[in-house]
């Protein structure tokens, strides 16, 4: 039986729990029963050191599978109706797995065309499976080094989606400005469109307003023509008057002059 999607972390063979997955009992589940003891009427002998031995090593494994198992959980899947479940390995692995994992993630890596620089989720993917196997690795032979490096994940897991928050509401909030941006712009179009048209007003205003001086200057200046025409006329007017009036004079002087002769 094949998992659906193959992974960096080793696993051990599936395992069939259940044949109808609407009807799950613990019964389902594989159990172990441990060996009883025969009954006897005698006194139970102590056992011997191996099997002390052996049992502390039973329990130290059953340690670490738990440890395993509450890090890297099995996975469930269900086919043809039956539910399939595969825990991880506890197998150690050897300086060989190490390199085949190298590999292994070259391989994928290149197989999956991930980008080698920048943000790819293909490329996370696999250095996560990878890491996540090392943690399995080291968990294997030390419980408490794979704690902490389970820390260590869980706290880097934790920044990436503290700034793929920070991202999204960046963007978001970019989104925003952007519409905000949009409509102010629109505001903006429209209240130019309004200062245009009150420009082309004003500017009829002023053309009407220079139509009218021009006017009232033409009529201002044909007025002062006809005025100044006028003028002229009765200056003419009275210089003539006044030569009549000194030529009537002089010549009343001369006939007073010549009647006082006689």
């Amino acid at each position: 039986m094949i998992p659906p999607n193959a992974s960096l972390v080793k696993y051990d063979n599936p395992v069939l729990v259940s044949r109808n997955t609407d009807k799950k009992t613990p019964r389902a589940r594989a159990l172990k029963v441990s060996p009883q003891q025969p009954t006897g009427a005698g006194p139970v002998p102590s056992p011997p050191a191996k099997q002390k031995v052996a049992a502390t090593d039973a329990k130290a494994a059953q340690q670490t599978d738990e440890i395993l198992n509450s890090i890297l959980p099995p996975r469930e899947w269900t086919e043809s109706g039956q539910l399939w479940v595969q825990q991880v390995s506890s197998t150690p692995a050897t300086r060989l797995d190490v390199v085949n994992l190298q590999e292994e993630l070259d391989r994928r890596l290149q197989q999956r065309q991930a980008r080698e620089t920048g943000i790819c989720p293909v490329r996370r993917e696999l250095y996560s499976q990878c890491f996540d196997e090392l943690i399995r690795q080291v968990t294997i032979n030390c419980a408490e080094r794979g704690l902490l490096l389970l820390r260590v994940r869980d706290e880097i897991r934790m920044t990436i989606a503290a700034y793929q928050t920070l991202y999204e509401s960046s963007v978001a909030f970019g989104m925003r400005k952007a519409l905000q941006a949009e409509q102010g712009k629109a505001d903006t179009e429209r209240k130019i469109q309004e200062l245009e048209q009150d420009k082309r007003d004003l500017e009829r205003q002023v053309n009407e307003l220079k139509a009218k001086c021009e006017q009232i200057e033409k009529r201002a200046a044909e007025q002062r023509q006809v005025e100044e025409k006028k003028h002229t006329e009765e200056i003419q007017f009275l210089k003539r008057t006044n030569q009549q009036l000194k030529v009537r004079r002089s010549h009343l002087q001369r006939i007073r002059a010549a009647s006082s002769i006689c």
